[in-house]
């Protein structure tokens, strides 16, 4: 039985997708395009900037210990919401290591990883990443609670949420740097 040429084109194309879908090599085709589209995160404007009220969030560092988002208050905060299984978490991963590289004594990182707690620290030795990573330990503040991942939310000194970012975004750019530097004067 010879197959016609729209028939091998179309097996072809079946083929692909269950590579892309259903296989490794899809995850890391799907990390790659998701950092080809990733864009600059933008403030959210400030006349729709929500303040966060509730600074009691629980969280466990990768020591075990606990901590508590009221700790910083006052401070400049980036909290990460990411998995290690989400292809634009890890798409965006390398930009945010450059920016906590950057700001790290600055800036209040929380890396909150919604995974195993295994799976979190193969991932991060594996890639060679040292971002402070925490897991949730209680209930989320409402004005902070997402089930889209990655989201980002930098939150200001007086507790407006200055961004409020939902997949993969270039952290490393210049327009993050001057609005990191601005919160911090």
């Amino acid at each position: 039985m010879k197959l016609k040429k729209t028939q091998l084109i179309n097996i072809a194309i079946i083929l692909l997708l269950a590579l892309y879908f259903f296989t490794p090599i899809g995850f890391h085709a799907k990390v790659y395009l998701n950092r080809l589209i990733s864009h600059n995160p933008e403030a959210v404007a400030e006349r729709t900037q929500k303040v966060l009220e509730d600074y009691d969030f629980k969280l466990i560092n990768s020591e075990g210990k606990l901590v508590n988002l009221q700790d910083y208050k006052g401070d400049v905060i980036f909290i990460n919401f990411w998995a290690t299984w989400c292809p634009p978490c890890v798409a965006e991963m390398p930009d945010l290591q450059l920016l906590y590289d950057a700001y790290g004594e600055r800036v209040t990182f929380l890396f909150i990883a919604r995974d195993k707690e295994k799976e979190v620290s193969n991932f991060l030795i594996k890639k060679n990443y040292n971002l402070p990573v925490y897991f949730e330990s209680g209930f989320t503040p409402k004005t902070l609670y997402t089930a889209a991942l990655p989201t980002t939310f930098i939150i200001d000194k007086e507790g407006s949420i200055v961004v409020a970012e939902s997949g993969s975004a270039d952290w490393n750019a210049e327009s993050v740097h001057e609005l990191l530097d601005g919160l911090l004067k």
